[in-house]
């Protein structure tokens, strides 16, 4: 496919505050891909779906009333020299085990599972074009696998959902972070037990950093003036302790509503701008955020978004709401120097403004509550007009090359009609390395919404149809994550690179995706790239698997976990 490089545009904007950039599609589907589309047949979405946990958690009592709590960084154990490049390799260990906090006062401590502990996991922060190992060690009761979103990982080190790490076992993962900087986020992705493990806890950030995105001037210093609010919700049984996934198959909404792994907290704030990185880590709830005044609910505030999935926008987009589906990661800044001594609150508007299904509870139109001081601070921060120049191979063709359809047929989540636990039928995709192609992604049904992460890519919103269009956010810069909101198609472009290889795209919403709504794509090597090695192409070849360990080592440094084996491993 014939492409060209050009820089993201500024397009008209419809009533719904979505763009207008409707276009002439013609189709060059695989001829395998359209019979299969024409055997589809899809289940009514009227018909009723019965939740696993219909029942409400108890009545939260300290709503607003404790403080957000901010990630710890994790530091490297090691920073060891690429014997190659001569280049820093920075190296990590996470335990992912189980820890109990109190969540309601007067009940029963929840039990959780999380990396070193903790949920949200410790905050990864590593320099663009630094790579990393870190070593997850399994000390937890189930398997699991780690998916590192927004990498363009090697297929053995993407957390494929079959490359198990079984209690006992650890597994070093490669990350050769040469993209933009960007929120990245490393979660479960274990076959049928992603939402289970990634609902307990297992769910952290890893933001990559750049010197010229410092220079920009943006809000900053890592919990301070530049703060992670990493979005779940969860549901409580009557005696305090966490509700399971295990056997919904629908969704799991939730009706207490976390920031950070506190719910509803509070956050005091200076009277000047800050910069608040969204990440909505929910296995089924969308948001659609927006900020008041505690004493005015009706005026939602303006506020700039300036970083999506990919990174950094091509410039500033100025909203009073945002759309924040599963996996999707948004940035914003919002200026608090108009409301010294005030109170405001960040809201989720019902059934996410009209775009989602999720159901509503009494008080998930809540998030977190933000107490302005009213002291004279100084700031130095800005966000400036234009905050980089993002280049696409765009293609110069309308010709659509896969279409996939994301429905629900006989009960069971499905693309094209094909399941991920059908091995010999998932590979949906053949796609030559280095080529661009569009796929347009359909959820026809006005029962459900899929919000689609294809692995490995930064891909471009290039329309949608449905109420809303595209929205100015989206099109302002790259994705690895779009919503197919209500009775949607959205057509997608991006470039299969950098690396060939077996990968995944799948629905985020994990309860769907454990109910088999995942695919797999197939990036194929062409000769004239100059890569002839195979070695990274099976995300299960053997030498990269897990490995087990005694406890002891890992305490005692010894065996595996030695200086010598670390630095002989990284090497």
């Amino acid at each position: 496919m014939k492409v060209t490089s050009f820089i993201l545009p500024s397009l008209a904007l419809n009533s719904l505050g979505g763009l207008c950039a409707a276009q002439n599609w013609t189709y060059d589907l695989p001829p395998e891909e359209s019979a299969a589309l024409e055997t589809v047949v899809e289940d009514d979405p009227n018909d009723v779906v019965y939740l696993m946990k219909s029942d409400e958690s108890p009545l939260y009592p300290l709503i607003y009333r404790n403080a957000l709590p901010i990630p710890p960084v994790k530091k490297p154990l090691k920073i060891i020299k690429n014997p190659v490049t001569g280049k820093d390799i920075w190296y990590f260990e996470i335990e992912i085990k189980s820890f109990t906090k109190s969540v309601y006062p007067n009940l029963r401590d929840a039990t959780f599972t999380g990396y070193d502990g903790m949920a949200p996991g410790p905050t990864i922060m590593v320099p663009k074009g630094t790579e990393s190992i870190v070593r997850f060690i399994n000390n937890a009761a189930h398997e699991n696998s780690v998916h590192l979103h927004g990498s363009y990982s090697r297929a053995p080190f993407d957390g494929w959902a079959e490359d198990i790490t079984q209690p006992g076992e650890y597994k070093d993962y490669y990350y050769p972070n040469g993209q933009s900087a960007r929120l990245q986020w490393y979660h479960d992705h274990a076959m049928h037990l992603t939402a289970e493990n990634a609902y307990m806890g297992q769910a952290g950030a890893y933001i990559l950093t750049d010197s010229t995105e410092d220079s920009l001037g943006l809000p900053s210093g890592y919990g301070v003036y530049d703060i992670p609010l990493i979005l779940s919700s969860k549901q409580y049984n009557e005696d305090g302790t966490v509700f399971s996934t295990v056997g919904e198959k629908d969704s799991l909404w939730g009706d207490i509503i976390e920031v950070n792994g506190q719910a509803w907290p509070s956050l005091k704030v200076e009277p000047r701008k800050y910069r608040f990185r969204f990440l909505n880590a929910a296995i089924s709830r969308s948001f659609a955020l927006y900020f008041v005044n505690s004493n005015a609910l009706n005026s939602r505030l303006g506020f700039q978004v300036i970083s999506s999935d990919t990174g950094l926008l091509s410039k500033p987009v100025q909203v009073s709401d945002i759309y924040v589906s599963m996996a999707e990661r948004y940035e914003i800044v919002f200026d608090f120097s108009k409301y010294a001594g005030q109170t405001l609150e960040l809201r989720n508007l019902e059934k996410v403004g009209g775009i989602g299904t999720d159901d509503d509870y009494e008080n998930t139109d809540k998030v977190m509550r933000f107490v302005v001081s009213s002291d004279k601070v100084e700031d130095n921060s800005t966000v400036p007009e234009k905050l980089r120049d993002i280049s696409f191979a765009r293609p110069e063709t309308n010709e659509i090359n896969h279409h996939f359809r994301f429905h629900r047929t006989n009960g069971e989540w499905r693309i094209n009609g094909v399941g991920f636990a059908d091995a010999a039928n998932r590979v949906l995709a053949k796609v030559p390395r280095g080529t661009v192609e569009i796929w347009e992604l359909e959820n026809s049904s006005g029962g459900w919404t899929h919000p689609i992460h294809v692995h490995l890519v930064d891909f471009l919103v290039l329309d949608r149809e449905g109420r809303r269009g595209t929205m100015p956010y989206e099109s302002a810069g790259l994705k690895d994550v779009v919503w197919l909101g209500k009775g949607e198609t959205v057509r997608v472009a991006a470039v299969y690179a950098p690396f060939d290889g077996l990968y995944m795209f799948h629905c985020h919403n994990l309860i769907h995706e454990d109910s088999d709504m995942m695919a797999a794509f197939n990036v194929t090597s062409l000769d004239d790239f100059g890569y002839n090695s195979t070695q990274f192409l099976d995300p299960m070849q053997k030498e990269w698997r897990a490995k087990p360990y005694e406890l002891s080592d890992v305490k005692g440094r010894t065996g595996p976990f030695s200086d010598e084996a670390i630095v002989e491993t990284v090497e």
